[in-house]
């Protein structure tokens, strides 16, 4: 039968390119799985981390076969970004891609009775056929998800292709009331001697319905009567299991955890789920913990999505890549609809081996995942346009899109566009159902522009599904004020984005989807903003899992079917002036407010209660009460509020603003802009600018000024942004941007001659 062995314990470790060891080195580091070299800098705010070639080494004896002519094979959850895998001095594999399985049969080079030496070089350096090219997260290096071998006799379930789990498995309800289930097996050197046995159960472990097959035909459907169905409030999971048997005797054994259930998106109707409307509404997840980076346990991934489920999320986007089988498994357990992607992500290379790296992406997506209920959505790309469009891009978007199609005709297709993509052009329509990263009143824009924006979507594409992938703004628990305001990185603002955003959402149920960017603060090396280097605090909790931001809260007033209360501004906790807001969010009909054990007010409203209350000086307990529930906080009256609570760049970045329109002069500008030749202007792309420091210098200040972002070739955001031309950029920046600051931008470039 087969044996799985763990090899997480004691290996060696060098972050040295140190080339491949003949014995197991006695001065590498010593380290256990999962690990990754990137735990500390990959989002420390050094401005960098390490994209090396790491290499690791341990001794492994062959384990025991008790059957003639077995084999072994190692297997490797991921390894970021490349990986070689040698035994006793052969490389048995080369895998290309940081985020799914693969699988070696390390039989004929192993030594029984002695140790044998397994070495694996890991490598996240930049390889120009290997996806994601350049995004804004950190691209961790290392054995992140572990490593063990597996034992099977000569005659077992195939290990061999794409990683996947050998047993395909497809429920699909009867109007009866029953469910079929369609199960495919493949094996590996079988003859007639073998048959496969197989067996479904419920979630009570009674077997329902059972079939057998010989096996060089082990495709099979059976029917279960009165099936429980799977749904987001009864994530009802049955289990699969097929044995290969030889007369009287088990070879091997695998099984798989399914669901029942039908799905369907209507553009009207939004999301369907067993014939019942359900508006999805939940959040991106990105796979790394602080000071851990990716290397993450499986109690980490199933807290991350309780702590989803806790929300009252019932969907979840798994940016930008494959993620863990724990965490699909928890996805499973818990009831969440989930869209699975690969990291065809911001720039599209044009190397044809950059293609077929999407392609096996995407095979290796699919044909490991394919039996998760969970998994409703295969996104092929997101942001793609950031790094411009051409014919091939599309023919590539639909060719991912026949792909999936080929190996999975059981789920619908989808697809991230960046805010920019325009809403008729030939990137609509590729896959089944669509979605916008809009992030306005963040990076460009009003929030108050995200309704309305949807609104003439749906109306020149009603026949189009539509969803937002990603919107948010950054949050950080330091900063506070009175009058929160865009860019101003505050807690408060993050708040007030939220709470519009899912009012938004919440009066429009034909959006299929919505996804907050993000569930937790994530790493970033690249960034530099807030204050906060080396990543995105966009998340409703930040990265170390320990603070729950006030807009945490904003959502689970609305999609939390428990009753919650919950005191907003507790971080804000010194403030001057005569009066001050406290905001409440509750899924309750009635919230009442008091100060100091005085009634301030009782107040109706929906999810958000917002009252006024002066403050004593000193020190005030605020208490909230709903019902049963209760909450409280202690503020204090001062005659100045902490310099702490402002961030400095908020106040220089209006500055800059005006500055920049001093410098520019008495330039007219409303009057049509030139683009003279040989000049630089709004036209160029920043690659091209960058080859004059002075146009560059003229950029930076631009984007410094409108979008709070640093730009330098080479550097943080660069490889993303390097392909947009600065009309692009100043229009993403929307109202950021005062009346006139395009034109500005492009006087001053047409002054500088191209080189």
């Amino acid at each position: 039968m087969r044996n799985l062995i763990c090899l997480n314990q004691d290996w060696r470790f060098t972050r040295e390119d140190a080339g491949l060891p003949k014995a197991l080195p006695s001065d590498w580091e010593r380290v256990d799985l999962p690990h990754t070299w990137n735990a500390v800098d990959g989002h420390d705010g050094n401005g960098g981390y390490a994209r090396i070639k790491g290499w690791y080494a341990r001794s492994f004896r062959t384990p025991v076969q008790p059957l003639a002519k077995g084999r072994v094979y190692v297997e490797i959850p991921a390894a970021g970004q490349q990986a070689s895998v040698y035994v006793n001095g052969t490389e048995v594999i080369y895998h290309e891609g940081g985020y799914s399985n693969f699988r070696a049969d390390i039989t004929d080079l192993c030594k029984p009775d002695e140790d044998n030496l397994l070495v694996i070089a890991c490598s996240n350096e930049n390889k120009s056929n290997v996806y994601p090219q350049a995004a804004d997260f950190t691209f961790y290096g290392g054995l992140y998800r572990g490593v063990r071998l597996i034992s099977v006799p000569d005659t077992h379930f195939d290990l061999d292709y794409l990683g996947g789990p050998g047993l395909k498995v497809t429920p699909r309800p009867c109007e009866s009331g029953g469910a079929t289930f369609e199960m495919t097996s493949w094996i590996t050197n079988g003859d007639e001697n073998f048959t496969v046995l197989y067996s479904v159960k419920d979630a009570e472990g009674k077997e329902v319905a059972s079939a057998c097959r010989p096996f060089d035909q082990t495709t099979v459907t059976v029917y279960v009567p009165d099936a429980v169905k799977w749904d987001i409030d009864n994530p009802y999971l049955y289990t699969v299991t097929a044995i290969l048997q030889r007369r009287n005797e088990a070879y091997d054994e695998i099984s798989a955890r399914v669901g029942v259930r039908s799905f369907s998106c209507d553009p009207e109707k939004g999301f369907i789920l067993n014939g019942k409307e359900v508006p999805l509404r939940g959040v991106s997840r990105h796979q790394d913990r602080l000071y851990k980076g990716n290397a993450l346990s499986r109690e980490d991934h199933y807290e991350d999505a309780r702590l989803i489920k806790e929300l009252g999320a019932n969907t979840i986007r798994l940016a930008h890549y494959q993620h863990s089988q724990d965490f699909y498994d928890a996805c499973d357990e818990l009831g969440f609809i989930i869209w699975a992607e690969i990291p065809f992500i911001s720039v599209m290379n044009q190397d044809p081996a950059a293609h077929q790296n999407c392609i096996s992406q995407m095979k290796e997506l699919i044909i490991q995942n394919y039996n998760h209920p969970s998994i409703c959505f295969w996104g092929i790309s997101n942001e793609i346009l950031i790094g411009g469009i051409s014919d091939q891009l599309v023919e590539n978007h639909k060719e991912l899109n026949a792909l999936c199609k080929e190996l999975d005709d059981t789920r619908l297709t989808t697809i991230a566009h960046v805010s920019m993509t325009p809403i008729n052009g030939p990137m609509h329509g590729i896959t089944d159902v669509e979605s916008y990263n809009n992030y306005f009143g963040w990076y460009g824009g009003k929030m108050e522009d995200n309704g309305p924006w949807l609104d003439n979507f749906h109306k020149i594409h009603p026949e189009i599904c539509i969803g937002v992938s990603e919107y948010g703004c950054e949050g950080i628990i330091t900063y506070h004020g009175p009058n929160p305001a865009c860019k101003d990185y505050s807690e408060e603002y993050q708040a007030l984005y939220h709470e519009h955003l899912a009012k938004v959402f919440d009066e429009r149920p034909w959006i299929w989807s919505s996804h907050v960017w993000n569930m937790f603060d994530f790493g970033c090396a690249a960034r530099d903003e807030g204050g906060v280097a080396g990543r995105n605090n966009k998340g409703l909790i930040t990265m170390d899992r320990k603070t729950k931001k006030d807009s945490y809260y904003v959502y689970q007033a609305y999609w939390s079917k428990k009753p919650m209360l919950h005191l907003a501004g507790k971080r804000y906790a010194q403030r001057a002036g005569e009066t001050t807001e406290i905001r409440v969010y509750s899924n309750q009909p009635t919230v009442a407010l008091y100060l100091n054990g005085e009634l301030v007010e009782e107040k109706s409203a929906d999810k958000v209660f917002v009252f006024q209350a002066a403050l004593k000086a000193g020190f005030n307990i605020v208490t909230a009460v709903a019902g049963d529930l209760k909450d409280s906080m202690t503020l204090e009256k001062v005659e100045k509020e902490p310099s702490i609570y402002v961030l400095p760049e908020v106040n220089e970045r209006a500055e800059g603003v005006a500055n920049w329109f001093n410098l520019v002069g008495d330039l007219d500008l409303k009057a049509p802009m030139e683009f003279p030749e040989g000049k630089y202007s709004i036209h160029d792309t920043m690659e091209e600018i960058a080859k004059s420091p002075e146009a560059l210098k003229v950029m930076t200040d631009a984007i410094k000024i409108t979008m709070n972002m640093k730009l330098e070739p080479g550097v943080g955001m660069w490889d993303m942004m390097k392909s947009m031309t600065p009309e692009k950029m100043v229009g993403m920046a929307g109202s950021m941007a005062p009346e006139g600051f395009l034109e500005s931008v492009n006087a001053k470039l047409i002054l500088v001659d191209k080189l």
